[in-house]
């Protein structure tokens, strides 16, 4: 006897009075697909963090290619 089957008739012992049952029912209507992957979505706590690191990211890099320093107006870069 290989492992494999030596494991199957350990579950089989162990697990047989469950293992071929139905699986229950319940009064709940199923989600659909979309309801579902809504639960797992990302939280977007911090709404528009990425653009704002975008836009200094990209004033930063004006500024070492022209060797000069670009000012960049904080009210504009937080109004995302």
């Amino acid at each position: 006897m290989d492992i494999l089957e030596k494991i199957a008739k350990e579950t089989r012992e162990k697990y047989g009075d469950i293992i071929d049952r139905e699986r229950p029912e319940t009064k709940r209507k199923r989600m659909s697909m979309e309801e579902r992957a809504a639960q797992f979505a990302p939280f977007a706590a911090l709404t528009g963090y990425h653009e704002s690191v975008e836009e200094t990211e990209d004033a930063h890099t004006l500024a070492n290619e022209t060797g000069g320093v670009t000012v960049v107006d904080e009210a504009e870069v937080w109004s995302s």
